[in-house]
């Protein structure tokens, strides 16, 4: 189903739902204020109120929404979904802005209200998802799932940002050029903090000669933007298509995060990013059309947690994500964590410091965006013995509790990919249907998109589910500064 026929549905249409485990296929929700009803932390139930916004309305008769019907492929995850004794499960989504009535606001309000302009074909331009996370999402299947079903519903506006090579010398290129030589990356997955700072990817590719290349395939995109850090004696960076230059870096050495855009012209095929000297940085770049759908930028790193996106510096941090716009923030956190936990290399208050500081840090540099924490997948202990039962991680539930309470103190949403899989025993049903790898860590195969479409359901279930926001729109901030409206 195409985004042009997703949209707001008259009175009286009779939708089809199949039954999946409690896996959403299609329904229709009506318009009235959601109630209060689920429970959620004080620091969220009783905000302190600031400057409020106007009055809001919550008898005003508002649209209707409607899920997409699922394709052939999403009826095959759903089934698999079902075998695997993966019944899915609601994102908790917290209310930001209260009246007496009940809740006008939630904390996805943001992501909703695009998808709405969306399906109702009223977008000026694309809906831009950041999806950060550690190795689940690293390899892109999981989001891939995401990113195509809801493209497949809203439309598609093109790949966003990308690396200038792969962060490993295997791999695909899903994620980066087409092709690319004389780079080395580095990640902010790393034992040791590398020497320079990251951006929003979370990786930076150094330079290790003179003419170090990347080359895109274009699919048409108008324009692009080459994301660079200005160290010392880095060198320029030339962007080129054929033997035109685009545009050129003009380096200072000042040790920021810049951005160069360049237009592409009609008909190109390629675009080269150039390294003119050895030690050239680049951070990223970015792809896209400029037409409404659906934009998501996978920025998983392996080994990452919330503490390692500390290494994220904050002008750049501010600037790429000022520059992507996004109505979505995603992050894919948890099982890095309760693995140090089990390996007395952190304990629960850090890991609740560390997930906060990062939300915070990210909801102010993207304050009119939605966000989203999805929980840690089942995991168990590593076991050499192949004939042994498995054993589940014992911090993990904690990890998921914690996690789902900083994220609703933060006017986060939450989602349990732990218990949307199966909760306990999940991973051994995975594992004994071929979907896990020899580590007992990462899914594989059609594994990955059962929990892609896990998540993807989730996010529609909600949108359908969640009344549209009554009034203006809130700047959501973080914890303590949330607001009331006036009823």
């Amino acid at each position: 189903m195409t985004h042009s026929e997703v949209g707001w549905v008259g009175v009286g249409r009779v939708l089809r739902v199949l039954a999946c485990g409690g896996l959403l296929t299609a329904c229709e929700i009506g318009s009235e204020a959601r109630p209060l009803s689920a429970p959620v932390p004080a620091a969220v139930a009783t905000p302190a109120v600031a400057s409020p916004p106007p009055p809001v309305s919550v008898t005003a008769a508002a649209p209707r929404r409607v899920a997409p019907e699922p394709s052939e492929r999403t009826r095959s995850t759903q089934a698999l979904a079902v075998k695997l004794g993966a019944p899915g499960a609601k994102v908790d989504d917290p209310c930001v802005v209260s009246v007496a009535q009940g809740c006008a606001r939630t904390a996805l309000a943001p992501f909703f209200e695009s998808l709405d302009a969306l399906s109702s074909g009223t977008a000026k331009g694309p809906t831009v998802i950041e999806a950060f996370g550690n190795s689940l999402i690293a390899g892109d299947r999981i989001v891939d799932i995401l990113r195509d079903d809801l493209g497949a519903s809203f439309g598609a506006a093109g790949r966003g940002v990308l690396l200038v090579d792969r962060m490993a010398p295997y791999g695909g290129r899903g994620r980066a050029s087409h092709s690319a030589s004389g780079w080395t990356p580095r990640t902010l997955g790393e034992l040791r903090a590398p020497p320079l700072p990251f951006g929003i990817t979370g990786v930076y590719h150094v330079a290790t000669k003179a003419k170090a290349r990347g080359r895109f395939k274009l699919e048409g995109e108008p324009r692009g933007a080459l994301w660079w850090l200005d160290v010392p004696q880095g060198g320029a960076l030339s962007v080129m298509s054929g033997d035109t230059v685009l545009a050129r870096t003009t380096p200072e050495g000042t040790g920021a995060a810049r951005s160069t855009r360049f237009e592409l012209p009609p008909g190109a095929t390629t675009v080269d990013v150039v390294a003119e000297g050895k030690g050239a940085v680049v951070q990223g770049v970015v792809l896209q059309h400029e037409r409404p759908g659906i934009v998501l930028d996978m920025l998983g790193v392996p080994s990452a947690d919330a503490s390692l996106y500390a290494r994220l510096e904050d002008g750049a941090l501010r600037s790429q994500l000022t520059e992507r716009e996004p109505k979505l923030l995603v992050f894919f956190l948890g099982g890095n964590e309760s693995k140090r936990l089990e390996w007395k290399r952190t304990d629960l208050t850090r890991l609740r410091d560390d997930l906060g500081a990062l939300l915070r840090r990210a909801r102010v540099a993207a304050p009119s965006s939605a966000c989203l924490v999805v929980g840690p997948m089942d995991a168990v202990r590593d076991s050499k013995d192949s004939g042994k039962a498995f054993t589940q991680r014992p911090f993990l539930e904690a990890v998921v509790e914690a996690e789902r309470e900083v994220s609703l103190v933060e006017g986060c949403a939450f989602f349990n990919l732990y218990e949307a899989m199966g909760g306990k025993g999940a991973l051994t049903r995975f594992h004994k249907s071929g979907f896990m790898h020899d580590d007992l860590v990462h899914p594989r195969g059609r594994g990955l998109d059962v929990l892609g479409h896990l998540v993807t359901d989730a996010l529609l279930r909600a949108w359908v589910e969640t009344p549209p926001a009554q009034g203006p729109v809130a700047q959501v901030a973080p914890a303590a500064e949330r607001v009331e409206a006036v009823p």
